[in-house]
């Protein structure tokens, strides 16, 4: 029996093509990507065959694919055109949300491009887009509600876009400081005595807050913010007693916080400020039998007007593919013991 008798025979419909022309040659190289890498990974999530032709690029693949990766390569060349970069994560965010059109701006035409279905928040070093549905709803909410809640597994965008938000109202002078807690609470290990001064003793478990601000600020601006305390990132604890005015307020791995911490952090919400809380009810590292106080803030204040709660799943994991289907594995042993 020969090979072509165990080939099956093509779809018909996986032959016919889509053809795209391109004006410019140097913008449709940085289309393709390095070694065409951007069409690889596009043929890869889509299930098309992409064939370039000098100026012109042909889809190859059912009806339905080829359509959408005809608006993800229009999308892209768009965004290339006004002089932003197209790398990996631009042509996931691009195919995850169909290739939607998307803009930059001030806050306040944020806000109104927000609303027609437009998304990408601007920070002094790079620009971040949604690349899910959960995560355009999310900073939809960290825009338009004074506090807003993300709630779900690791990798899924939580934290990082809402220091990116932060971000962007402080250079817009829409808020005059940014403020970055977390609970300092040991992820299940017993590290004993941190060597140093208190902000040596702290700052391990503040690092993940550091990582997000140097990716949008510059380090010597970064360093000048902190500086003059308009940037600030401090435990938990030490938010006891203070009133947070015209601050924008993230509270980082909120499930670690208890629920006299939780609701003490809560009212510190001054006039002109906005908090986001972010956490995922998989990880909680408190002692066994202690009450999570992101688990209480969802049943006490679910129906408070004026609060928004976004929820994320494994779908909407924006790191290496894999941690996604690992955050899957983890959810159905717990399902199937529960």
């Amino acid at each position: 029996m020969g090979i072509s008798a165990l080939t099956p025979p093509p779809n018909p419909e996986d032959l016919h093509e889509t053809l795209l022309e391109f004006s410019d040659n140097r913008l449709l190289i940085d289309l393709c990507g390095e070694f065409d890498r951007n069409l690889a990974q596009i043929e890869h999530q889509l299930g098309v065959h992409i064939l370039r032709r000098g100026n012109q690029v042909a889809v190859v693949g059912p009806a339905d694919a080829r359509a959408q990766a005809a608006q993800v390569l229009q999308s892209l060349y768009e965004k290339l055109e006004t002089g932003r970069p197209v790398d990996a994560g631009a042509v996931d965010a691009a195919i995850r949300l169909g290739g939607g059109p998307d803009m930059g701006g001030t806050l306040d035409q944020q806000l109104e491009m927000f609303a027609a279905g437009q998304f990408e928040i601007r920070t002094r070093k790079k620009h971040v887009e949604p690349r899910t549905e959960a995560q355009k709803a999310y900073v939809r909410n960290l825009f338009r509600h004074e506090m807003a809640f993300g709630i779900g597994p690791a990798g899924t965008g939580k934290t990082y876009l809402a220091v990116a938000v932060g971000v962007t109202m402080l250079i817009g002078g829409h808020v005059d400081k940014i403020i970055l807690s977390r609970p300092a609470v040991e992820a299940g290990e017993r590290l004993g005595f941190l060597p140093g001064d208190m902000k040596d003793k702290v700052d391990p478990y503040m690092q993940p807050l550091y990582d997000a601000l140097n990716d949008f600020l510059p380090a010597k601006q970064l360093a000048k913010l902190m500086e003059e305390k308009r940037i600030e990132i401090a435990p938990l604890a030490f938010m006891r007693g203070r009133t947070l005015s015209n601050a924008f307020v993230v509270l980082d791995e909120a499930q670690n916080a208890t629920t006299m911490q939780m609701k003490m952090f809560l009212t510190r919400l001054g006039e002109g400020s906005r908090m986001v809380i972010t956490g995922d009810r998989s990880q909680v590292d408190l002692p066994r039998g202690q009450v999570s106080g992101l688990a209480d803030a969802e049943r006490i204040l679910s129906k408070v007007d004026g609060i928004s709660f976004n929820y994320f799943t494994a779908r909407d994991v924006v790191r290496h593919p894999l941690v996604a289907r690992i955050i899957e594995a983890y959810d159905a042993e717990d399902g199937a013991t529960g």
